[in-house]
């Protein structure tokens, strides 16, 4: 077999292997949708104001928990896990600099205080008015720790 029917080979299982796996994300995405109500939701580990550490994601709102999945990845289990009442959150700003690049167009940052050491969710502003909701419409008994 020549050197060029080769090349065509390995270029059409690359192509194809490349359709798969964004299939595969497509596919993930559809099911976590299909789990409740679904908005996207970034989040950063730190608190400094720059691109670093953002990881793109969208979250479900579930009885008492948020689960936020990240979106580049094939895990079908929730990598954040955000319960009523842990999650504190103030202040609100729009993205600075390379923010803005780093996430969605038209996303606002929050400060956000939660064990897991999540600092800043970015989140559309109408997210934002939800996720407040739902944070403060806890059950008779429980704090409410959301400030803004």
């Amino acid at each position: 077999m020549p050197l060029w029917m080769w090349l065509v080979d390995s270029l059409v299982v690359i192509v194809a292997l490349g359709i798969v796996l964004i299939a595969g994300l497509a596919l993930r995405r559809r099911w976590i949708s299909r789990k409740g109500v679904v908005f996207e939701l970034s989040v950063n580990h730190g608190a400094e104001h720059s691109a670093k550490g953002w990881m793109l994601g969208v979250a479900v709102y579930r009885d008492d928990v948020i689960e936020w999945y990240r979106t580049f990845s094939y895990s079908p289990r929730p990598r954040h896990r955000f319960h009523r009442g842990e999650v504190l959150i103030e202040g609100r700003r729009m993205p600075e600099g390379d923010e803005a690049y780093a996430l969605h167009d038209g996303h606002v940052i929050v400060t956000a205080h939660h064990a897991d050491g999540v600092r800043q969710f970015a989140l559309s502003p109408s997210s934002l008015t939800g996720m407040l909701s739902w944070l403060e419409s806890s059950p008779p008994g429980r704090g409410v720790n959301n400030v803004l």
